[in-house]
């Protein structure tokens, strides 16, 4: 008496996983393959984490040597005497024997009193506050312009 054989879907589904057949050959290179991958992983994380390191430790050097660099430029000036003399001049209002220095204190125009636009009347203003400040919360939250498009536009002083 034969056996009936199922149909459908899951008839191929089990036949072809009937048909597959391990050698011992197999099972070795996947188990050598899995212990590969075991072994290698952890070395290949802690390679990657050394190389990230020693990039930082590159960039941070480069830093340093422009530092250096920049500080020696600076020593190189400050031995020349003019420079030294254009910074006494400068900073500390220094001037040759015989030379006259004139130094203008206050030259920014004087402002305008602050009473001269004030007005002798008391006015109110009808502003809805509440309103105003749900409008600008929401304008706020739902827009997509940047800070400096704001600016620009005038929304933001």
């Amino acid at each position: 008496m034969a056996l009936p054989q199922p149909s459908g879907a899951g008839a191929a589904g089990a036949g072809w996983l009937r048909s597959i057949r391990f050698s011992g050959f197999t099972v070795l290179m996947f188990v050598v393959i899995v212990m590969f991958v075991i072994i290698i992983a952890p070395g290949l994380r802690v390679y990657i984490e050394q190389r990230q390191q020693l990039a930082a430790l590159h960039a941070a050097v480069d830093a340093r040597d422009a530092e250096n660099d920049a500080l020696t430029s600076e020593i190189a000036r400050w031995s020349d005497p003019a420079y030294i003399k254009a910074e006494a001049r400068d900073r500390l209002y220094y001037v040759m024997p015989g030379e006259t220095s004139f130094l203008v204190v206050d030259d920014v125009p004087a402002p305008a009193e602050p009473g001269s636009d004030v007005s002798d009347t008391i006015s109110t203003t009808r502003v809805d506050w509440l309103s105003s400040l749900f409008a600008s919360g929401v304008t706020a939250g739902l827009s997509t312009s940047t800070p400096q498009e704001l600016e620009q536009n005038g929304v933001l002083p």
